[in-house]
């Protein structure tokens, strides 16, 4: 039986530059900002109704092994795996764990090439985490050039994205 949640549990929940966030909350939506190169990984179970939303901004906690070890959402590597076991102590289970992704955009002024290509490594080491660990992405909206703000509703599992000019659900809704 779930307690009913307090004032402070409920509402918008705001995941910052390399956070992550998960609840089991029906009432919270976990919401962030401003995705430019930076990965917003939505994982949802939809039976436990257990969610976590990561800000991820670099691929590789290689580059700054200490700061991976301090703030593991800063990187994808560290924080894909945080994210899920953060979710599976909330009642998560791997196999039930839906995956969403946005972000990974290349965010340079004009003409001016990306030389670090940020935005394309993070989705890339996302996608070979996920592969070497036998989970499977179902939504993604990655790439390009623009900002994303990314929420998901945890209870519904419903994630959507919002740019500048549009807003669109990037997952269908799920049984509760």
């Amino acid at each position: 039986m779930r307690l009913a949640p307090s004032k402070e549990q409920t509402g918008r929940v705001v995941v910052g530059i390399a956070e992550l966030k998960v609840s089991g909350v029906p009432e919270q939506l976990l919401v962030t900002y401003a995705l430019g190169s930076c990965l917003g990984v939505c994982i949802y179970d939809p039976v436990a109704r257990v969610g976590g939303l990561l800000h991820a901004m670099l691929p590789s906690a290689q580059m700054d092994p200490a700061k991976g070890r301090s703030n593991p959402a800063r990187f994808v590597d560290t924080g894909v795996p945080t994210l899920f076991k953060q979710a599976y102590a909330l009642g998560a289970v791997k196999e039930r764990i839906i995956v969403s992704v946005a972000g990974g955009a290349s965010m340079t002024a004009g003409d001016r090439e990306d030389g670090f290509q940020i935005g394309k490594r993070n989705f890339l080491e996302f996608k070979k985490l996920l592969w070497r660990n036998g989970v499977v992405l179902r939504d993604q909206d990655v790439g390009g050039n623009i900002s994303r703000t990314v929420s998901l509703d945890i209870s519904t599992g419903e994630v959507r994205v919002k740019t500048g000019t549009q807003e669109y659900s990037l997952s269908r809704r799920y049984p509760r």
